[in-house]
């Protein structure tokens, strides 16, 4: 069966421990003072952490070597060095951890706050402190500390699309989806149809993306295949909203109103679940000339049936930065209604 997988290796590296510190007590009135080098702090950890608040991977697309703090070097006076902070990486809810290179499974962050230890930190060095003797009173080493450990690791994400982008083929379901989305994940081909949903992840700002994909075929017998296998339906188990993508060329010779009609009685057919969800109405090509009169006709039907529209042209790109903000308001007020109920 077919996944959308978002998939990503890191480059994780622990910090290094802090020498130790070869140094004497010289003071006055204290004959023959002692060794008093303390210890190299101990370097930072790395940790990953499941965060239900992140959806995709996409920050590490951009990112892809992280370092844990260093332990600071030991000093005289028996003084310590301060150990590095640990480094932690927030992931989504979902997310599966493995080494890269032996493949080894670290383990599935699949609860909030989970934590997995990617690579700990190095020990700091030893002082010349710790190896006075009562043969050796005036020890000359002390321990470098130890470098920090580094492995590469794989990160692996099983995408479900947040929203879902329904309409005619030609609509320009799949354009949209590129026109608006920051990265596109390997897209698994699904084993039961010749459909390859186009899959895309939307960067609202620095701390929101949402997951966005075109659910093909929902025609019966039309040009894009056999329609929608249960498998498939399945993804579209969090797609908490619809686009309902409308064609304004008036060369297709179809009524998008009739359009509209249509394809929500195919959804209702195919999932009564899918088909409850809420819609947003996106009326496209409203680049092309001679499209007024249908404009008017989809207005004036959406304002009749409280339907929330927006006109967008996905190939010259105007009104998709609406479209996307509108859409992550959107998803905010159901998740909260969700929580709330």
């Amino acid at each position: 069966m077919g996944m959308f997988v978002d998939e990503i290796d890191i480059f994780v590296k622990s910090g290094d421990g802090g020498a130790g510190c070869v140094s004497f007590r010289r003071e006055k009135y204290v004959p023959r003072g002692g060794p008093d080098g303390g210890d190299g702090g101990d370097g930072g950890s790395v940790w990953l952490e499941a965060d239900p608040s992140l959806t995709t991977l996409l920050d590490y697309h951009y990112k892809r070597h992280y370092h844990a703090e260093r332990g600071r070097h030991g000093e005289g006076s028996n003084r310590h060095g301060a150990s590095g902070n640990d480094l932690v990486l927030k992931v989504p809810l979902g997310t599966v951890v493995a080494d890269r290179d032996t493949r080894e499974h670290l383990g599935d962050l699949a609860a909030s706050g989970q934590r997995i230890l990617a690579v700990r930190g190095a020990r700091g060095g030893r002082g010349n402190a710790r190896f006075a003797t009562s043969t050796n009173r005036a020890p000359r080493r002390a321990d470098l500390g130890r470098p920090g450990h580094e492995r590469w690791l794989r990160l692996e994400l099983k995408l479900l699309a947040d929203v879902g982008v329904i309409g005619f083929p030609n609509a320009g379901k799949s354009t949209l989806v590129s026109r608006v989305s920051a990265a596109k994940p390997r897209i698994a081909d699904y084993a039961f149809t010749t459909l390859t949903p186009t899959l895309g992840i939307v960067r609202v700002d620095d701390e929101r993306t949402f997951v966005i994909a075109d659910l093909p075929g929902l025609i019966s017998g039309a040009a894009e295949g056999r329609g929608l296998g249960h498998q498939f339906l399945r993804h579209t188990e969090r797609t908490r909203l619809l686009l309902h993508m409308l064609d304004l060329d008036p060369q297709t010779r179809r009524d998008p109103l009739d359009d509209l009609r249509v394809i929500n009685q195919e959804l209702a057919a195919y999932s009564p679940a899918l088909a409850e969800r809420p819609q947003i109405v996106v009326a496209n090509k409203a680049d092309l000339p001679e499209t007024l009169a249908r404009r008017d006709a989809v207005e004036r039907h959406c304002a009749a049936h409280d339907l929330p529209l927006h006109v967008i042209s996905a190939v010259t790109g105007a009104g998709l930065a609406d479209l996307v903000r509108a859409v992550q308001k959107r998803l905010e007020e159901l998740k909260w209604a969700r929580v709330a109920s």
